[in-house]
């Protein structure tokens, strides 16, 4: 049974990175503060659904739009599960565009030096990478 999505009452939510493909932008761990109204553009970094598991949310960085979809990579090269994989994604599939994110205190931070470079880490807005698109036709 394949969950139907609807456009969420807020405009803001919440969602957490898990695994490497995105790093070095995001880390495992990162939670994400997500814009379910912004417009989309290349360079951004979305949510979306997995073309070919929609139960499943990703994180990817908007390459390019191709035809009636979008071109969709992972910031880490040497990681797997992009449009390398599956194609173009669909624009209904795109849940949101990643606004900042917030590193959470890691355990081995508990100096005071570790936890006054966290407090200026912690927070960042995550960019859009508009070289992104120029980049891959230049291969």
């Amino acid at each position: 049974m394949t969950e139907q999505w609807h456009e969420p009452r807020a405009r803001f939510g919440f969602a957490e990175v898990t695994g490497p493909s995105m790093v070095p932008t995001l880390v495992h761990g990162d939670q994400l503060l997500v814009d379910y109204r912004a417009p989309f553009r290349a360079g951004d970094v979305a949510v979306l659904r997995h073309p070919l598991q929609q139960d499943l949310l990703i994180v990817k960085r908007l390459a390019e739009r191709r035809g009636e979809g979008w071109w969709v990579l992972g910031d880490n090269p040497g990681a797997d599960g992009d449009s390398r994989v599956f194609g173009v994604v669909p624009p209904e599939l795109l849940l949101g565009r990643v606004r900042s994110r917030f590193r959470p205190l890691g355990q081995d931070q508990r100096s005071v030096l570790g936890v006054l470079i966290w407090l200026v880490s912690a927070v960042r807005p995550v960019l859009a990478d508009r070289s992104l698109s120029r980049r891959l036709r230049a291969r």
